[in-house]
C-alpha cells in the first residue's frame, strides 16, 4: 500500500518540523511539503495533490482559508486540524470544522500515533485509481461535466452575483449549472487579498464556461464569467455589447473593496436585461444595489436562510424588498437559467414562490 502523502501547515515552525519528524517517521506517511501560510499552503496542494494536509487552526480560522477548502473538496484532499480549541460542532465563523462534515480536529498534544491513524481512517478510502469518479468531500455537490451542461443560446441577459463568507461553496454550486456558453456573468466575491486568482482558477476548474479574472477594459461575451475578487478597485459595468469592465480605485463601499453594490449599481442603466442574485454573506453588501436594480426592472434573488452560511446579505435584500424571491441555494443556479431564457425584460414584480 502506498504510502498518505502529507503537506503539514503550520506556522510555528518548531511545532512544524516537530510533527514533520514524528509524522514522517512512519512508512505510511510521507511528508512531500511544509508550509507556514495559506498562500504558499493553497500553490503547494494545487500543485502537488497530496491525499491529507495537516493544518494550524490559526490558519483554518483565516477566513481566506473559505478557498482552500473549497479547492481540497475539489480534489478530494482530507485535512486535519491542529486545534487548542475543542471542536463543539457549532456553526460559529471561527470554527470551521465544527459545522463541515469533511473536516477534522485533533488536539495540539496529540501524539503522533493518533495523528497517524486518523490520517489513514481519513485516507484509507479517499483516493481511487480514477479520482475524477469520487465525489467532493465538501457541502456542495460536484461540478456537472462541461459537456452536459445544456445550451441556452444566445440570449440577451446578462448576469451578476454578490457573495461573501460561505460564497465559495456558493458560487461552486450556483455556477455547476451554468452551461458553456451561458450569458455574460459578472461575480464579486468578498476574500482576502492575494486570493482572487486562486479562486478563479478553481472556479475555472469546476464550471463549464471559462472564469477569468476581472480586468480593466475587459470585455466579457457569452461564455465568460468575470470576478473581482481580493483586488483594490471596484468593478463597474460599462455597458456595450460585449459588455466592458472598468475597474475604479478609491475607497471601500458598503465596507467592502471590490463591492457588491458598486457593481449592482453600475449595472442599473441595462437593468431590464440583468439577472441579479445575491447569496450568503455577512453584513449589508448588495443590498442597496439589488433593490435599485429591481426597481430598474431587473430580476432578482436572493438566497434563503436555510442554506446560507452566514444570512446577513441576503436578510437585508430582503429586508428592503430588493429580491423578487428567495431561493434554496441548489435552485438558484437554474432560477438565473430559466430568467435568463425568458423574451420578456425584467418587471421588478415578485415572482410566486414554489
Amino acid at each position: 500500500m502506498s504510502p498518505i502523502s502529507l503537506i503539514i501547515a503550520i506556522p510555528d515552525r518548531s511545532l512544524r518540523r516537530r510533527l514533520a519528524q514524528e509524522v514522517g517517521g512512519s512508512p505510511q506517511i510521507e511528508v512531500i511539503a511544509e508550509t507556514h501560510d495559506l498562500m504558499t499552503t493553497y500553490a503547494e496542494v494545487e500543485e502537488r495533490e497530496p491525499m491529507a494536509v495537516l493544518i494550524s487552526g490559526q490558519l483554518a480560522r483565516q477566513p481566506e482559508f473559505e478557498v482552500m477548502r473549497a479547492l481540497f473538496a475539489t480534489l478530494d484532499v482530507r485535512w486535519l486540524v491542529i486545534t487548542e480549541r475543542p471542536d463543539t460542532g457549532a456553526r460559529a465563523p471561527d470554527s470551521p470544522w465544527g459545522r463541515s462534515s469533511d473536516l477534522f480536529a485533533v488536539d495540539t498534544g496529540a501524539p503522533a500515533s493518533l495523528l497517524i491513524e486518523t490520517l489513514r481512517s481519513l485516507t484509507r478510502t479517499a483516493r481511487r485509481p480514477d479520482r475524477s469518479s469520487a465525489p467532493a468531500t465538501g457541502t456542495r455537490p460536484p461540478a456537472q461535466p462541461r459537456s452536459n451542461a445544456p445550451s441556452l443560446g444566445h440570449s440577451n441577459r446578462f448576469i451578476l452575483i454578490g457573495a461573501s463568507t460561505g460564497g465559495v461553496d456558493a458560487l461552486l454550486t450556483v455556477l455547476s449549472a451554468f452551461p458553456a456558453d451561458c450569458p455574460p456573468t459578472f461575480i464579486v466575491q468578498h476574500t482576502g487579498g492575494g486570493f482572487g486568482e486562486s479562486l478563479t482558477r478553481l472556479l475555472d476548474r469546476q464550471c463549464a464556461a471559462e472564469v477569468r479574472p476581472a480586468r480593466d477594459g475587459d470585455r466579457i461575451g457569452h461564455g465568460q464569467i468575470a470576478i473581482a475578487a481580493g483586488s483594490r478597485a471596484h468593478m463597474r459595468l460599462a455597458g456595450g455589447k460585449p459588455m466592458r469592465i472598468v475597474l475604479e480605485a478609491g475607497a471601500p463601499i458598503s465596507g467592502h473593496m471590490p463591492s457588491v453594490d458598486a457593481m449592482f449599481h453600475s449595472a442599473v442603466p441595462g437593468a431590464q436585461r440583468a439577472v441579479a442574485a445575491l447569496l450568503t454573506g455577512m453584513g449589508r453588501d448588495g443590498a442597496e444595489g439589488l433593490k435599485a436594480l429591481r426597481d430598474a426592472g431587473a430580476a432578482t434573488i436572493a438566497q434563503d436562510k436555510a442554506t446560507s452560511t452566514v444570512y446577513g446579505m441576503p436578510r437585508a435584500a430582503m429586508q428592503l424588498d430588493a429580491a423578487q424571491i428567495s431561493l434554496p441555494l441548489q435552485k438558484i443556479g437554474p432560477a438565473i437559467l430559466h430568467a435568463c431564457a425568458k423574451d420578456d425584460t425584467g418587471t421588478g414584480k415578485r415572482v410566486a414562490t414554489k
